[in-house]
């Protein structure tokens, strides 16, 4: 398992990501940027602030001006301590005053906006009622490669968020499953992740027997059975990144079908990494996991997109699904995770996180795929 703590991201290392959105949103023919809290604010300034925060706070980036963030007064001291506070300057606002007289300044009064997509409906209209002219697109739509490309520092976290994870389902297969409830397995994978240095949880998903049928099955208290499939999947952040695999075990031995079906997941897995490799569309990934289990009969059972990008989010774009054709290119790293899902009965999901490199691809998942067989 990857250890130790990465280096910290530098102002410098903020400032080239201010500069790159700036100079993309000009290249996409918008005006500028603005960034409200959540994770775009976090990966372009290293400035945390809660996403619920009423009080407008919003990073202001254009090619032709220095990265501004409009933050309340009573956070502005916070602000300024950011990683990447030097790359920017402060604009404060006080209680009282009107936040957008003070932001709008900062804008071409009758610019095309991106906006990212967690931005409070009431800041966006107020931003268009003091500038009428402005008009405004969701980041994902306008530049939804932002954060998709990762440079060697994300990429060395993530790989230590897979590895933390792989250290937790090798660690899960030793627990006592039979007679248990789904929670109580879910709670210790959150334990392991933690214990394998994940700051936050996201998800553990435990679906047993016929609650694996369900690819987003909340864990519940059904108590898992000496026969029953149960699907592993859960993730969350290691040093800011993203981790997410998922694998399929057998509490004692299966029946023939059973094997067949793990079989077949795990088949459309191996032959969609091995696919993976720069100019080939995102599609291309989900067609060739979706024809092996077509071929095989189960294409109607295959219920969702083949996978997700990830970055300082578990689920961000790029996103491996028919019609998407934005080219593979070396950074990029997104989930691989075809499953048969078979109503009342069992599911099966095979998942590994899978980065680009300059000539193919590199799973950061290295767990045995083989269906597990547990207690």
């Amino acid at each position: 398992m990857t250890t130790g703590t990465p280096a910290p991201f530098t102002a410098a290392d903020y400032k080239a990501r201010m500069d790159r959105a700036a100079q993309s949103a000009a290249d996409a023919g918008l005006a500028g940027v603005l960034v409200a809290p959540g994770p775009d604010l976090v990966w372009l300034t290293g400035y945390h602030v809660p996403a619920d925060t009423e009080r407008l706070t919003l990073l202001v980036l254009a090619a032709d001006q220095e990265p501004t963030l409009v933050v309340p007064t009573l956070e502005a001291p916070d602000a300024a301590k950011a990683a990447g506070a030097d790359a920017m300057t402060l604009r404060d606002w006080t209680d009282g005053k009107d936040p957008y007289d003070v932001t709008a300044p900062l804008l071409d009064v009758t610019g095309r906006f991106g906006v990212s997509d967690n931005a409070w409906a009431m800041h966006l209209l107020g931003l268009q009622k003091t500038l009428p002219e402005t008009s405004y697109v969701s980041l994902t739509e306008a530049l939804p490669m932002l954060r998709g490309v990762k440079d060697a520092a994300e990429l060395e976290r993530l790989a230590a968020a897979g590895a933390a994870a792989d250290a937790t389902y090798e660690e899960i297969k030793k627990v006592a499953f039979a007679g248990r409830r789904e929670n109580d397995i879910a709670g210790e994978l959150s334990d392991l992740l933690k214990r394998f240095g994940h700051s936050q949880v996201d998800f553990t998903v435990v679906g047993s027997g016929p609650n694996g049928a369900n690819p987003h099955h909340e864990a519940s208290d059904r108590i898992i059975e000496n026969g029953d499939m149960v699907v592993l999947d859960f993730g969350g952040l290691k040093h800011g990144y993203g981790s997410d695999t998922t694998r399929t075990v057998h509490v004692g031995e299966p029946t023939d079908e059973e094997r067949k079906v793990h079989d077949i997941v795990r088949e459309a897995q191996t032959a969609a990494c091995d696919a993976v490799r720069p100019g080939i569309a995102c599609q291309d990934v989900d067609r060739v996991a979706r024809k092996v289990i077509t071929d095989a009969g189960y294409g109607e059972y295959f219920i969702h997109r083949t996978g997700h990008g990830i970055g300082v989010t578990t689920h961000e774009p790029p996103y491996m699904i028919e019609g998407e054709e934005q080219e593979l290119v070396p950074g990029m790293c997104f989930s691989v995770e075809p499953g048969i899902y078979l109503p009342g009965r069992f599911g099966v999901r095979v998942e590994d996180i899978v980065t680009v490199t300059e000539n193919g691809g590199r799973r950061l998942n290295a767990t045995a795929r083989e269906m597990a067989i547990v207690g």
